[in-house]
């Protein structure tokens, strides 16, 4: 399979846990590392997004991604941490499990997601990687964070 970005070398993902798998992001999409205690936060919480940080001056939405993948409510604890992200449209923090490591792969290293068609709704996940007995589910996360937005709006628009 080809994938959607065609490098000839190693790619970085930056590996982390949701739910007890293990996903990856493009690693030249994250710009720092926190844990959620150490995050100045304000504004309400919702289910997803929760509420607003500021980290270094910046103002983000923190995105739990624990109930997005997992549909469930967690409330974090010592290992929990934020992946600050620098998208195509915005910095944002994403609340996950915890961060395992950075990963490097080869194209050869990625392979289709079995069952997941090139039509399905499902296009911001890129591929299964695979090294030392590990799979990662790669994420396009700008792709990811576009499609919520999407559909945040047109809800906020029909209501």
């Amino acid at each position: 399979m080809s994938t959607q970005f065609a490098p000839i070398g190693k790619m970085e993902f930056l590996s982390f846990q949701l739910g007890g798998m293990e996903y990856g992001v493009d690693f030249r999409k994250v710009k720092e590392l926190r844990t959620f205690k150490s995050l100045e936060r304000f504004a309400s919480e919702g289910t997803i997004v929760k509420g607003v940080a500021v980290s270094r001056g910046v103002i983000m939405p923190l995105v739990d991604m624990r109930v997005a993948f997992n549909a469930r409510a967690a409330s974090p604890d010592p290992m929990t941490d934020v992946i600050i992200l620098q998208l195509s449209s915005c910095v944002m923090g994403m609340v996950v499990d915890g961060v395992t490591d950075v990963v490097r792969l080869y194209p050869n290293q990625i392979s289709p997601i079995p069952g997941l068609t090139r039509d399905s709704d499902c296009d911001y996940l890129m591929g299964l990687g695979e090294t030392d007995g590990r799979r990662l589910i790669l994420v396009d996360i700008d792709k990811l964070m576009s499609i919520r937005r999407e559909t945040v709006a047109g809800a906020q628009k029909a209501a």
